[in-house]
């Protein structure tokens, strides 16, 4: 078993150290405080992409359509990284020399969102 970082849920702290089973990457429960912002982009993502739905149902032009797609897309993809971001951060606090962050995880989240 290996320590990983874990809080906020059944009244544990946030960054309270959650023992996991051998092979599972650190796990880093996100703060609803500190990605309340990214939940605001996200929701507003969502009724955007609701108006797309309702552009194509009404046979709008392709491009006002993609255009408000690639806005939509944008949104998300900022959503994601500030996430990502918030997640290194509170690595970085809860090991502040990054010896125990996975790096290769790391690159894989950040490439899903490529």
């Amino acid at each position: 078993m290996r320590p990983a970082h874990r809080g906020g849920a059944a009244g544990r702290a946030f960054g309270e150290t959650l023992y996991l089973p051998q092979g599972s990457g650190p796990v880093t429960q996100l703060d609803p405080d500190a990605v309340r912002p990214s939940v605001l982009r996200l929701k507003r993502a969502s009724g955007q992409l609701n108006a797309v739905i309702r552009m194509l149902e009404a046979g709008r032009e392709c491009e006002d359509v993609i255009t408000q797609i690639a806005a939509v897309s944008k949104a998300i993809d900022r959503a994601g990284y500030s996430i990502i971001a918030h997640g290194m951060r509170t690595c970085l606090l809860d090991d502040p020399t990054g010896e125990s962050i996975d790096t290769q995880k790391l690159e894989k989240l950040f490439l899903s969102l490529s």
